[in-house]
């Protein structure tokens, strides 16, 4: 019912990655970076000494630096630690308790850990942007586009980019700064967003116009 061990996989390449459906591109002073659920429960069943990870960390950062040069807001989302079944909800059915009661478990990791500007959510569900501030956020800042990165693919950046188009918010999935099970549902869930509800992009291309 737990998180799978995860093996090692490489990060899709450029040339591998899905037609895009629709044009959009970044612009900062619309955008607000997101980096979904890095934290050491959800890391922990990957090798975070290779690849997807390494390329992960690196990818995040990079993006983080280049947010804080144009003036991008950095968002966090992160799960609480020793939900009870009540707070869990269906996640209980399908996943178990969730992060323990345990303060390293539901750290964001140390590689990637947020800056003293960045602000952090509490997340419960899939998306993002249940039962949590992420779209007053947007709405206060008069920003309209998220760059989600994070894990996993398939499940939360997936779900948080469906829920952005539905608020006509447009979504960023970068596909070499996200992680999944495996290299089968990373792709795939990159083919769903591009085809669906967003745009699918790299670390070099998000800001590249900027």
């Amino acid at each position: 019912m737990g998180l799978p061990r995860i093996p090692s996989y490489p990060m899709p390449a450029a040339g591998e990655l899905p037609a895009n459906r629709v044009a959009w591109t970044v612009d900062p002073s619309r955008a607000v970076l997101l980096v979904h659920d890095l934290q050491n429960h959800f890391l922990d069943a990957f090798d975070t000494g290779a690849a997807p990870v390494t390329e992960l960390f690196a990818n995040v950062n990079r993006l983080r630096e280049e947010a804080g040069r144009l003036g991008v807001p950095v968002l966090y989302s992160a799960q609480p630690g020793g939900q009870s079944p009540e707070q869990r909800g269906l996640q209980q059915d399908f996943w178990g308790p969730g992060i323990p009661d345990d303060p390293r478990a539901a750290a964001v990791a140390d590689a990637v850990a947020p800056g003293e500007r960045d602000v952090l959510l509490t997340k419960w569900k899939y998306s993002a942007f249940v039962r949590t501030e992420l779209a007053e956020l947007l709405r206060a800042q008069g920003r309209d586009q998220l760059v989600i990165t994070g894990v996993y693919a398939h499940i939360g950046v997936q779900a948080t980019a469906c829920d952005a188009w539905m608020r006509d918010i447009e979504a960023f999935v970068v596909a070499d700064a996200v992680a999944d099970f495996g290299a089968d549902e990373h792709r795939a869930a990159l083919a769903w967003v591009a085809g669906r509800c967003g745009v699918v992009t790299t670390a070099d291309a998000v800001f590249g116009a900027a």
